[in-house]
């Protein structure tokens, strides 16, 4: 099993690349697990609707160019699908059974994601309503990837 996360933008707080790093480690006894960052457009405080489109479509066309036709995909979204911890797992499970073996989740950059990565998804995910930094939600999505297959592989990590 193949598991990505794409997400936009550069890591720079330490104390993240340290979370990411441990659960990385972690997650190799499972799976082949990378993390692709792409870069995210700079642009201003303020912006017009059509500015905030375009850069979503640049982000997004840096995302689609990661994305091979064979790969489940799965873009966090405040509108998705809320999961359990246990459905997650028990999709991920399915996903492999079922002959997908690459999986990829999607963090669009802090403007969302383009109408184009929402189209190409498989499946969305949500983790609430809160706002989260999409820097932090690569941390807490590469946790629960590896409770996942913690909880697959029946262990006591999940209780």
């Amino acid at each position: 099993m193949n598991i990505k996360i794409i997400g936009v933008g550069k890591l720079k707080e330490k104390y993240l690349k340290l979370g990411i790093a441990e659960y990385s480690k972690r997650l190799q006894r499972f799976c082949k697990f990378e993390i692709v960052e792409v870069s995210d457009e700079k642009a201003p405080e303020k912006l017009s609707d059509a500015e905030m489109n375009e850069v979503k479509i640049r982000e997004g066309k840096r995302i689609l160019d990661h994305i091979k036709e064979r790969e489940y995909v799965y873009t966090l979204e405040i509108l998705g699908k809320e999961r359990t911890s246990e459905e997650l797992a028990k999709e991920i499970a399915n996903l492999t059974t079922y002959g997908h073996s690459d999986i990829t989740f999607v963090i669009g950059g802090s403007l969302g994601l383009s109408k184009e990565v929402i189209k190409r998804a498989d499946a969305h995910i949500s983790f609430g309503k809160f706002t989260l930094p999409h820097q932090l939600m690569r941390l807490v999505l590469t946790e629960q990837i590896y409770r996942a297959n913690m909880i697959n592989a029946g262990s006591t990590y999940h209780k």
